[in-house]
């Protein structure tokens, strides 16, 4: 046997513990103590249904292997929504863990100055460096983070513009690129982890892409991608049945030529062929009137020419939105393989999600905005292995107000009491939902008809179970007024109309993909009578009452107990 001596004993230990001091250093830019770095991902307008992860009719394209796979590792959330599913005042919900009223930011025009841009100010209190990457879109100077590089409001697919701490005053420091997006913007990222912070911290980076955002212009690498695949259509393309009401509809369907922009060419206003056809020699055949006529107070009927054209316009819509989806997808390996070859992958926390969700021809709707759960419902996912079980799942009713509070409890910190959100930390490290988790989750488009979208001002109430939506249209703008005050750029625009009142009522347990508005079904009086109380118990408990809009609460109580 071979003795050492305590001298030689003692030596050994000490080598020992520098060598894991130093490759616990090489790991994370810090000691063997320190936080975990986050890297928050979010992508424009990335829908659960364009993640194969979450079992969608596209599942089988396979069209996100490597988000997938970071999905598996970690916990996947199925039942996350927006507070307001357009990209200013998601965002803004996201920064601050408030929503709209509370943090001032209720549509497209809305303004996030620096002292309201919490998350980074909470983050650096915690010792964490901090930087935004790529998509901002809150207008005003993103001074909170340490470093950043943001496009200019919605930005360039191609050689964009970015806006640089540093150098020229916000928002002439600009610095000019070349490349898609996507590309770009991940060039950044990797610059900055391996060029740019300060290793001694950890570090808070929020990456955001621009993609997979209208009007999906993919790097030409990804131009053949799909290109002979017949890409799976929603039946709600071509019969929407039951869904929605004479608020989104009409009497008789007489507004189905202008609420909703559309695949086909029901839409009058804004359709999906006016969008991607604008710069092809077929854009006027798809562009003129359809076939049926023009009238918009006729309703919209299929036939099968009209059948033969959606068809084709969703083929094309699809494909031009998943070959940005790959490009977003093969980036993110880009980040992935840099953080896993520079031993930083295992203590980062890695987060993934989309600003809202996206209509991809359910219903026969593009865009967001809509309450229905293809547009409100988030994909979102978190790795982190030493505290996240891989392959866990949670159907926790989660709302983006509540990202802020978690990752600053996950960052070893305390969710200040200003945030609304509530931080879910112990359901991602637990599975468990804590038996006083909410069980309801609030939601408000406040713009009305705006951007040629056609969408009705709504908000309204989802549990696991059930949707209630109250649409209360525009009755409440007298525009012949001189005193009403109200955003004209989001809140009635040229293409403005007042549009009926209507609640719709969805069971979601049979009814999971919302054809049939129930809301008059006697079977299910009780329900929303409860569902009611609890939209009036929300509302008031996070000030989104409508105290400061009068004329809206006027319409609310001439028409609650329609």
């Amino acid at each position: 046997m071979i003795k050492f001596s305590s001298t030689r004993l003692a030596w050994v230990f000490a080598l020992s513990m520098l060598a894991s001091c130093k490759q616990e250093n090489k790991e994370t830019g810090q000691g063997p103590t320190e936080k975990p770095n986050i890297i928050f991902i979010m992508s424009d307008d990335h829908t659960t249904q364009g993640l194969g992860v979450y079992g969608s009719r596209l599942a089988a394209l396979d069209p996100t292997p490597n988000l997938d796979q970071l999905a598996n590792e970690g916990m996947l959330m199925e039942n996350v929504f927006v507070n307001n599913a357009i990209c200013v005042p998601s965002r803004a919900a996201i920064i601050t863990g408030q929503h709209s009223q509370r943090n001032g930011v209720l549509d497209l025009e809305g303004v996030l100055p620096p002292d309201r841009q919490y998350l980074p100010k909470e983050m650096k209190k915690l010792g964490y460096q901090t930087a935004i990457i790529g998509k901002w879109h809150l207008h005003e100077e993103p001074a909170a983070f340490d470093y950043y590089q943001v496009l200019p409001v919605q930005g360039k697919y191609f050689d964009p513009d970015f806006r640089v701490r540093g150098g020229e005053e916000w928002p002439n420091n600009v610095v000019k690129t070349k490349g898609h997006s996507t590309d770009v913007i991940t060039d950044i990222t990797l610059d900055w982890l391996k060029n740019k912070r300060d290793k001694s911290k950890p570090f808070f980076l929020m990456h955001h892409y621009k993609a997979p955002h209208d009007d999906f212009e993919n790097a030409p690498r990804y131009d053949d991608y799909l290109a002979d695949t017949f890409i799976p259509e929603p039946e709600s393309l071509y019969d929407n049945k039951n869904n929605g009401s004479i608020a989104t509809r009409g009497a008789n369907d007489s507004l189905t030529r202008i609420i909703g922009s559309s695949v086909s060419r029901r839409n009058l206003i804004r359709n999906q062929a006016m969008n991607i056809y604008q710069d092809s020699s077929i854009y006027k055949q798809y562009r003129d009137a359809s076939t049926i006529g023009t009238d918009e107070h006729v309703a919209w009927k299929y036939n099968e020419e009209e059948k033969k054209i959606a068809s084709q316009v969703y083929q094309d819509y699809l494909k031009r939105y998943l070959r940005c989806v790959k490009g977003v997808d093969d980036n993110i390996k880009r980040l992935l393989d840099y953080l896993k070859e520079n031993d930083l992958y295992d203590n980062t926390i890695i987060v993934y999600t989309g600003d809202q969700g996206f209509m991809l021809g359910e219903h026969d709707y593009i865009d967001k905005r809509w309450m229905y759960d293809e547009s409100m419902r988030m994909p979102f996912f978190v790795r982190y292995p030493k505290k996240i079980k891989p392959g866990s799942r949670s159907d926790a009713i989660i709302n983006n107000t509540d990202f802020a509070p978690t990752l600053i409890e996950m960052a070893g910190g305390t969710a200040p009491d200003y945030m609304q959100g509530k931080s879910f930390k112990t359901i991602l490290e637990t599975g468990k939902e804590p038996e006083d988790w909410p069980k309801s989750t609030y939601y408000r488009y406040w713009m009305h008809m705006a951007h040629r979208h056609g969408n009705p001002a709504h908000f309204g109430i989802r549990t696991k179970d059930y949707k209630l939506i109250f649409f209360y249209g525009r009755y409440w703008v007298d525009t012949d007024d001189p005193n009403a005050e109200y955003n004209k750029a989001s809140w009635g625009n040229d293409f403005t109309r007042k549009t009926p009142v209507a609640w719709e009522f969805y069971d979601l347990k049979k009814d999971p993909k919302e054809m049939n508005n129930a809301y008059k079904d006697p079977a299910y009086q009780e329900v929303i009578a409860q569902l009611k109380k609890e939209l009036i118990r929300v509302r008031e408990e996070l000030d989104e009452t409508d105290k400061n809009y009068p004329h809206i609460q006027k319409v609310i109580d001439a028409h609650w107990n329609d």
